[in-house]
């Protein structure tokens, strides 16, 4: 056997295609500073002599190099050796140096390199010595006597060697020295951006998405693009040839079958066309395809010669074949063999079965048409793809099969309903699932026990994307029972089903306010996972379990966040919605402490990677937060939006969700900050008695009260929350939200030791964690610089909170003074009679609406006009809406209204 050796017909073959050499400065520079020798050693077509000569002339050494290209099947050392003469004496460098030499029968190689290196020994101009095609030089001696050259050689004489496959020249000792420069294959592939350049140079423009086809199909080859290049010079569609482009293209297959199949013995012809219906190959897999042996070897001798045959490990034993040389070898094996590609993949499809490599084994029996034994591999294996974050792969293996064979067959349709699940599609799941139900009697008594687990797990994902939530805790019990043991044994996952039982169990529990048992669930899934190697799980559970420690400890949830986009990310799963879910726990958790830019970038990654429809209950959470985070920004109508968006995702649950009550409260506050409070009490009065005394509510209906001028009502709603006795599931801040809007309303009221009283609390109870939320979505500047100046323990709680209000205060508008960062901000009352202004009451109207004199309402009005740096009413209305002060245009009620 012997590897591909013409010289680079490629390089000339497309060069009329060509308008312009493509430079390649990084490689010019490589080969500029590299030692004694340079070898450039790639497969046919690389690149080597266009490289090379654009070398010499871009760097202007046409006067100092000598060039030599080596005759085919040279054989003959002194003729070899005379021509290497002659291309030195010709270079300018070197003129008078080097003696002519005629051919004589008494001249060998051995003498004339004796006479070149005393001849070259004076030299002290460097010089570079090309020779092109040294694999061609098929004579031992001759191999003997170059090595003898370049060792001996005086030190400005520079080599660069250029072949087809790497030659034993006994050059070690330099590679250890430092003075050897090696550029292989990988090295001349082109880059997207040289690729394009190539093209531009033809004349062919192609849009990004076709050219990046065609560079990833040609593995930056060049030939195969200088090819590829010709061909659409003229062609009437470029783009469909660009997604038709393969080794089966006339002239690339031309150029492959003349320069690298047709030149291999037929034994290996034989091998490369058998075997290339594998997208990988082993020795062990060869001799199998071929009926033979030692087809380990002839790979690797392969491999060794550039022959489009590539080593997929460092011990050499797996294989695989130039994209595009594959599919060369696929079409030959057709026109000459077209009964042999379903033998071949029949038989791959057991080897891979047989030696643990399912999704091969599923792919080629699916070739084969075998559709039986794809089923069965698929079928068995299908959990253990999911689980190892295959699901994608397991999925596209799925729509292989024809539809017939998945009607006819339980345990694919079982499988089908996991996939409709997997794109949204709860109706044709539950059709698939109710085929498959129907089908359990004609499953093989053997199989019987897995396919019940298998449908246990469909199910189970079933009644969580419906959000039927209890449903998912008694599937997930039920695969937790010991009487499942042998059927989940037999299914191939054991503890594997126990750890995602457990997981999902947890999660049930966790939107189910079960935080006892979903802690512990949810602790022991990720546990058991990590023991167990299955990282796709652990993520999944760290990810949840951040979301409910949430409700424990803001910090802890952040570190639960982090382990899972870590571990998500060590494993190529940052776009997968288990790596969305973490983000979306990130986020939360720093909402929470007034991270407001960071929690921007976690929830947009997660509204890019989760597909809310998939899994409602997880959807309304990210709904949640990000109307949580645009309230806190100023934006309510786009806060409003968001809330609105969750509810009717939660329209979609079955069971009423753990966020349902404090999503309606945080609706019901966007509805107070655009003006809306008619819409607002209507949904008071429509709520029944236990939703309005929950804690969360008392805090919605507060804020509302306060909207309206009432803080006496605001304190009466507050009570039950700051004593404890109203029913609420996260006490931390709501209760810090409590008692700021406590202390708000106290100041309303003028009692300023009950306003420094629940103030210091809230302070207290934030100062841990730096649960900056609550002073944020109700932001009371003045009040906390007040505090701060009358003395308290949380100065720099206090400076924190006024630096983040000021950071996210809307810009404010041409002429409006500025106070300590952010827009001086109104007094209680100003605010008050700010709310009038948008209306048509006069003056004394207003005073008489707020029970304050004409004299009172004039001077609230001119400090609004101050602060806001206007000097008319419509200026006051215009610019107090633009900073949220006001509901937008549109929304403001006739005369006489209190929105």
């Amino acid at each position: 056997m012997r590897p591909a050796d013409r010289s680079e017909t490629a390089d000339t073959a497309v060069a009329p295609a060509m308008r312009g050499v493509i430079p390649r400065p990084g490689l010019f520079g490589r080969i500029e500073a590299a030692g004694r020798v340079v070898i450039v050693s790639a497969p046919a077509g690389s690149g080597k002599t266009f490289l090379l000569r654009s070398w010499i002339d871009q760097s202007d050494l046409a006067k100092r190099s000598a060039w030599v290209s080596v005759q085919p099947k040279e054989r003959n050392p002194q003729r070899f050796w005379i021509s290497v003469a002659d291309a030195l004496r010709d270079t300018a460098a070197i003129s008078g140096l080097v003696r002519p030499l005629t051919a004589a029968p008494d001249l060998d190689g051995w003498t004339i390199v004796e006479r070149l290196l005393k001849d070259l020994a004076p030299l002290r101009a460097r010089v570079w010595l090309v020779i092109d095609d040294v694999n061609e030089l098929d004579s031992a001696d001759g191999l003997r006597q170059l090595e003898l050259l370049v060792m001996r050689a005086p030190p400005q004489l520079r080599f660069v060697l250029a072949m087809r496959q790497d030659l034993r020249l006994g050059l070690h000792r330099l590679r250890l020295e430092g003075e050897l420069t090696e550029v292989r294959a990988a090295d001349l592939q082109f880059t997207l951006a040289e690729a394009r350049e190539l093209f531009d140079s033809a004349g062919v423009r192609l849009p990004d998405a076709a050219l990046t086809l065609l560079h990833t199909r040609a593995e930056g080859w060049a030939a195969g693009l200088r090819l590829a290049a010709l061909s659409l010079a003229g062609h009437p569609d470029p783009e469909r040839f660009a997604e038709e482009f393969s080794g089966s293209e006339r002239t690339v297959a031309e150029y492959l079958l003349a320069e690298v199949l047709e030149r291999q013995p037929e034994p290996v012809r034989r091998l490369l066309l058998l075997t290339s219906v594998c997208e990988r190959v082993s020795g062990e897999l060869a001799n199998l395809l071929t009926g033979g042996s030692g087809a380990e070897r002839v790979l690797q001798e392969l491999e060794q010669a550039n022959a489009f045959v590539i080593s997929l490990d460092t011990r050499r034993s797996w294989f695989r074949y130039h994209q595009l040389f594959a599919d060369l070898l696929q079409l030959e094996l057709r026109n000459t063999a077209p009964g042999e590609p379903p033998r071949l993949h029949a038989a791959a499809a057991g080897w891979y079965a047989e030696h643990g490599y399912p999704i091969a084994a599923v792919r080629h029996a699916q070739a084969a048409q075998d559709w039986a034994q794809a089923a069965t591999l698929l079928s068995d294996h299908w959990f253990g793809f999911v689980l190892d974050g295959q699901g994608a792969t397991a999925r596209e293996l799925l729509t292989q099969f024809p539809a017939a064979v998945v009607a006819a067959g339980p345990e694919l349709a079982a499988l089908m309903a996991g996939q409709e699940l997997a794109g949204g599609s709860l109706e044709e799941a539950g059709r698939y699932l109710a085929l498959a139900v129907r089908g359990l009697d004609s499953v093989p008594a053997g199989r019987r026990g897995r396919f019940q687990v298998m449908l246990a797990i469909v199910r189970m994902q079933y009644a969580r994307q419906r959000g039927d939530l209890p449903a998912v805790a008694e599937e997930a019990q039920r695969l937790l029972a010991p009487a499942e043991d042998v059927a989940s044994a037999q299914l191939g996952l054991g503890e594997d089903l126990r750890a995602l039982a457990l997981i999902n169990l947890g999660i049930a529990e966790l939107w189910t306010a079960g935080f006892e048992e979903a802690d512990r669930h949810l602790q022991q899934g990720v546990a058991l996972a990590q023991r167990i190697g299955r990282p796709y799980l652990q993520v999944n559970g760290l990810a949840y379990w951040a979301q409910l420690v949430v409700w424990r400890s803001f910090p802890l949830s952040e570190q639960r966040s982090r382990q899972a986009i870590d571990l998500a990310a060590a494993h190529g799963w940052t776009d997968e919605p288990i790596a969305g879910v973490a983000h979306l726990a990130l986020g939360m958790a720093m909402i929470s402490q007034g991270r407001l830019e960071e929690a921007e970038l976690s929830l947009e990654v997660a509204e890019r990677t989760l597909r809310v429809e998939l899994e409602p209950a997880t959807g309304m959470r990210l709904r949640y937060a990000r109307g949580v985070l645009e309230l806190i920004k100023g934006r309510h109508d786009a806060a409003l939006d968001a809330f609105q968006r969750a509810r009717r995702l939660t329209e979609m649950l079955v069971t009423q969700h753990t966020y349902a009550v404090r999503l309606r409260s945080r609706l019901l506050q966007a509805l107070v900050r655009v003006g809306e409070t008619r819409h607002a009490e209507q949904a008071l009065v429509e709520m029944d008695e236990l939703e309005r005394g929950t804690g969360e509510m008392r805090v919605a209906i507060a804020a509302l009260r306060l909207a309206q001028n009432d803080p006496d009502a605001a304190t009466v709603e507050l009570t039950p929350v700051i004593d404890g006795s109203a029913r609420l599931s996260n006490t931390r801040l709501w209760t810090i939200h409590a008692c700021l809007l406590e202390a708000i309303a106290r100041d309303g009221l003028g009692d300023a030791h009950a306003t420094r009283r629940a103030l210091e609390r809230a302070l207290d109870l934030a100062s841990t964690e730096r649960l900056m939320f609550p002073f944020l979505i109700d932001p009371a500047p003045e009040l906390l610089e007040r505090h701060r100046q009358h003395g308290t323990a949380h100065a720099v709680l206090i400076s924190e909170i006024l630096n983040l209000i000021a950071t996210r205060e809307p810009a404010a508008l041409p002429g409006t003074r500025r106070f300590r960062g952010f827009v001086e901000p109104l007094s209680q009352a100003e605010a008050r009679v700010l709310r009038y202004l948008p209306t048509t009451l006069s003056v004394p109207e207003i005073a008489d609406q707020l029970y304050v004199s004409v004299n009172t309402v004039r001077t609230h009005t001119r400090h609004i006009y101050d602060k806001l740096g206007a000097h008319r009413r419509h200026e006051v209305v215009d610019v107090a809406r633009a900073l949220g002060l006001l509901a937008p245009a549109g929304r403001i009620l006739q005369s006489g209204s209190t929105a």
